[in-house]
């Protein structure tokens, strides 16, 4: 079975907990393979970039002179917010994507992987909380397990299925995104800590210490407060719903071709980079141009405003509605009614094509055809 085009939501996995489910492949398996035995050439595009560690360095220095200036000139409540939020907000995430990017070790390619980590904690400097490390850790699951429902750590956890449902919960799920997804790998895979991830803590604590000696709570503050809005309500947060969550059919990962892209590595193209995550973000956007005829008919995202405003608003998204690839044993005649749609058009979908919208969709809900699992309010 091809489980790229069979994904089910993790709503219906918990209410069908009783079935017999079994994860039987990562889902960007059979793409991979064949996209390589059409399009050899692609491999020429993996390796590294070593332009990322130009482009950390710069937003790092540039996060850490807000902070300075923001302690210099003392402005508001509301000026430190507003400059927290759309500066501090989209340099933070656009330093958490350079640890995505890092994470990988497509910096200086995997025969130096002690670099890519220091790079990884020069990056994670302005993010208060030390994480880079773990990050990696844990982000190899995600890739090796993408949608095993226990092991994938990207996936919420039933709790947060049951507790965060209507348009205010998930709001407030949101607000705590930060720490839900800062901590869930410690409770669903808790691993050992590494010698590396040692190192990104005292490295960290010796940077805010020298932060708050120098800056003091005014800059530090703003430095905090920055990490918390752009892993919060910021718009580029809608990538981390846009990526893997089913809006309207059953496909496992979708991409989202955007202007936010430029700021988190190309993190958007997010099929492309499943398929072939030794791909660095300079190079990524190749693998669609060179092999058009396993991408152009797929799905995609072009605002993630829209992705976060739709994830607030449909009663089928939530938490719940995340993409899991475990497949039902007990009912595998859902399967056969799963058809898969295509884009809107001939160059492709807007987030429009992804989206149940007057009934017009194929799927309900969890990611289900018509009449297969609980419809949708």
């Amino acid at each position: 079975m091809d489980t790229f085009f069979k994904a089910l939501t993790l709503s219906f996995r918990i209410e069908h907990d009783n079935d017999k489910w079994e994860f039987t492949e990562e889902p960007h398996i059979n793409r991979r393979q064949a996209i390589l035995q059409k399009h050899p050439e692609i491999k020429q595009l993996m390796g590294y970039e070593p332009m990322t560690a130009v482009y950390v360095s710069a937003t790092v220095i540039g996060q850490i002179a807000m902070a300075a200036l923001v302690t210099h000139y003392q402005p508001g409540w509301l000026p430190t917010l507003l400059l927290a939020y759309f500066v501090g907000g989209t340099l933070s995430h656009s330093l958490g994507g350079a640890i995505h990017e890092v994470g990988h070790n497509l910096a200086f390619g995997h025969k130096y992987g002690w670099a890519n980590r220091w790079l990884s904690m020069v990056a994670n400097l302005p993010l208060v909380v030390p994480m880079a490390v773990s990050y990696k850790k844990y982000h190899q699951h995600h890739h090796r397990l993408t949608g095993h429902s226990e092991l994938d750590v990207d996936i919420p956890c039933a709790l947060e299925v049951r507790l965060f449902r209507n348009p205010f919960t998930k709001f407030v799920w949101l607000l705590l995104f930060p720490a839900l997804y800062s901590l869930r790998p410690f409770v669903i895979s808790p691993k050992p800590l590494t010698y590396w991830e040692l190192v990104n803590m005292a490295v960290q604590f010796v940077f805010d210490v020298l932060v708050f000696k120098a800056l003091g709570m005014r800059g530090m503050g703003y430095l905090m407060l920055s990490v918390y809005l752009g892993l919060s309500i910021h718009p580029m947060v809608g990538h981390f719903i846009s990526e893997h969550f089913l809006f309207a059919n059953n496909q496992a990962t979708h991409s989202y071709y955007g202007p936010f892209n430029y700021l988190f590595y190309n993190l958007g193209y997010h099929v492309e980079h499943h398929d072939f995550p030794y791909i660095p973000h300079s190079r990524i956007k190749r693998v669609r141009e060179i092999a058009p005829e396993f991408y152009n008919h797929l799905p995609y995202h072009t605002s993630l405003t829209r992705v976060l405003l739709e994830f607030l608003w449909y009663d089928h998204m939530g938490p719940g509605s995340h993409s899991i690839s475990d497949k039902n044993l007990s009912h595998p005649e859902i399967y056969d009614k799963m058809h898969f749609v295509p884009t809107c058009n001939e160059t492709g979908a807007t987030a429009s094509c992804l989206t149940n919208q007057n009934g017009a969709t194929t799927t309900n809900g969890h990611g289900l055809p018509s009449g297969v699992g609980r419809k949708r309010k």
